[in-house]
């Protein structure tokens, strides 16, 4: 069994969420100074770890079970995604700069 398509697209969504609200997870990492070396490693963590619980609550939802193939294909969306979301950690305001930048009409730029 693979994830489904409406799991896929919830999980991108899920990404794009965290990845806008980034600065906040930074915050809260950095309420963990000094018993974390690295705040964005833990935004990182925290950040996935919701996408995680997102993913869990889904199959919960529809009363299944992710398959070792499923948490296998959630975890190569995690890496596909791992350097948007390092980005967005690491750089929060040039994120919403290129989305406000790419939301334009070519008439606009």
């Amino acid at each position: 069994m693979a994830i489904s398509k409406e799991n896929k697209d919830f999980i991108d969504s899920l990404i794009d969420y965290y990845i806008s609200e980034s600065e906040s997870y930074k915050q809260i990492a950095e309420n963990f100074l000094p018993e974390v070396e690295s705040i964005p490693d833990t935004a990182f963590g925290i950040i996935t770890g919701c996408v995680y619980s997102g993913f869990m609550q889904a199959y919960q939802n529809q009363q299944q079970t992710p398959s070792l193939e499923d948490m296998r294909e959630f975890n190569q969306i995690i890496k596909d995604k791992a350097e948007l979301i390092k980005k967005a950690i690491l750089n929060p305001s040039s994120d919403e700069e290129e989305s406000a930048t790419s939301n334009k009409t070519p008439d606009e730029s």
